[in-house]
């Protein structure tokens, strides 16, 4: 019984382990117009063909003006694999947020659809950047992920 225990638990781990993903920023130190304090994004892995949905909160230092840009680029084996681009006042707009978003706001929330363009079932580089309307960097965050074709 003991044995089975044990078995259960390092699946549970496993599985625990393939379900995390580890977000860094990779915007050049004091760049950022945003100071990104937690950024995850749901679900994961990520759904070939349906929405995925970051959330980020943090301390932005300039109100974000139109025309703010979100870009998402994917790279396998040093290889751009996946790209997309969109409009971040259209999209947090969407979600109750229009532009000009003031510094008083903390968390902001920004769903995209996954390309069916996107590779399945291999990790991927993923970078999220988004540009203020002035082109300054507002975030950039990066971690490895996977894609899969959700049920």
């Amino acid at each position: 019984m003991k044995f089975f225990a044990t078995i259960a638990t390092l699946v549970i781990a496993a599985v625990a382990n393939v379900q995390a993903v580890s977000w860094k920023d990779c915007a050049p130190v004091g760049t950022a117009d945003l100071t990104i304090s937690s950024f995850t994004v749901t679900p994961y892995p990520l759904c070939i063909g349906q929405n995925v949905c970051a959330s980020g909160t943090g301390v932005l230092s300039v109100p974000v003006i139109a025309p703010a840009k979100l870009q998402i680029s994917g790279s396998y084996l040093g290889r751009v694999v996946y790209t997309d681009n969109q409009d971040l006042c259209a999209i947090s707009a969407a979600y109750g947020q229009p532009c000009p978003i003031p510094v008083s706001v903390t968390s902001i929330t920004a769903c995209v659809l996954v390309k069916t363009s996107a590779p399945a079932n291999i990790n991927v580089q993923l970078t999220v950047k988004a540009f203020n309307g002035n082109n300054h960097i507002l975030f950039c965050q990066e971690a490895t992920v996977q894609a899969t074709n959700c049920a």
